[in-house]
C-alpha cells in the first residue's frame, strides 16, 4: 500500500467519524437560536457533551492536515 492510498484511506475514515460526531451532538433549539431566541441561556458541556465538542475538534484539525498533505505528497 503506497503512501497516497493510505491518506486516502485515512480521509474517508476521518470524514465518517467526523460526520457521525456531529450528527450525535445536541442541538438545542433548532432554528430559534438563529433568530436570537434563547440567546441568553448558557450552558456548559459536560460529560459526554464535551467529549463529544474536543473530539470534533480534533478530527477537524486532523482532517484539514491529511487533506493539506495531499499538496506535498502528489
Amino acid at each position: 500500500m503506497n503512501l497516497l492510498a493510505l491518506f486516502r484511506f485515512l480521509d474517508i475514515i476521518i470524514m465518517v467519524i467526523l460526520i457521525i460526531i456531529i450528527s450525535l451532538q445536541n442541538k438545542s433549539s433548532g432554528l430559534s437560536t438563529v433568530f436570537g431566541g434563547a440567546g441568553n441561556i448558557v450552558q456548559t458541556r459536560r460529560g459526554f457533551e464535551k467529549w463529544l465538542f474536543y473530539a470534533t475538534i480534533v478530527l477537524g484539525i486532523l482532517f484539514v492536515a491529511v487533506n493539506m498533505s495531499f499538496l506535498f505528497i502528489k
